[in-house]
């Protein structure tokens, strides 16, 4: 059986992170959960984005920005010890967060897609809110149409709070919120054999 974990990005991570973005960039598909890692694409070194992902652990260093505090880690497959997604935890939520995004965003690199691995990523995600922050639900949301991520948050619990247009991107978007001791409770059976402990 496959075995899974969550992993803080590290330098020794570098070349495979490069090609998971360079992977999406060649499926001209969305990176979700990425923290901002996509901007290496762009306008930063990997070793830049390594520091800024520490600082934004930090709530002044994240709010100067504009961004919320939070962490980024990626799924590891231990298997073949590959990089399969990434996961983005945040702790503590600006006004337009409380809105529309949340406290989790995660993707699943385009080759690995509808293997159920964003289930087991979001599984692993919700442990880490609660073992990191101490937090008791968190806020995600989806465009109604990712039918992918929309089925991920209902697999762990998620009960739709609202509808509603995001003005950043004027999508409609499901807002969800997720209890999260009754969703590790109630799918502990299904998804802790994917993990490794």
């Amino acid at each position: 059986m496959e075995k899974f974990y969550l992993e803080v990005p590290t330098i020794d991570r570098k070349e495979e992170a490069l090609e998971y973005l360079q992977e999406h960039a060649n499926y001209n598909a969305d990176i979700n959960g990425d923290g901002g890692m996509h901007h290496v694409l762009e306008d930063m070194t990997y070793e830049q984005w390594l520091i800024r992902n520490e600082k934004m652990k930090d709530k002044d260093y994240a709010y100067s920005l504009d961004r919320c505090p939070g962490e980024t880690f990626f799924l590891i497959r231990e298997n073949d010890n590959k990089l399969v997604g990434t996961i983005n935890i945040r702790h503590e939520l600006n006004e337009y967060m409380k809105k529309f995004g949340g406290h989790i965003g995660y993707g699943i690199r385009p080759t690995e897609r509808r293997k159920g691995y964003n289930k087991i990523n979001l599984y692993l995600g919700l442990l880490k809110a609660k073992e990191l922050y101490d937090l008791e639900s968190v806020m995600l949301d989806c465009d109604v149409d990712n039918l992918g991520s929309d089925r991920t948050i209902l697999a762990l619990g998620g009960e739709l709070e609202r509808q509603d247009i995001d003005p950043y991107d004027n999508h409609l978007v499901n807002v969800y919120w997720i209890d999260i001791n009754k969703s590790l409770e109630k799918y502990k059976d299904l998804y802790e054999s994917y993990i490794r402990r």
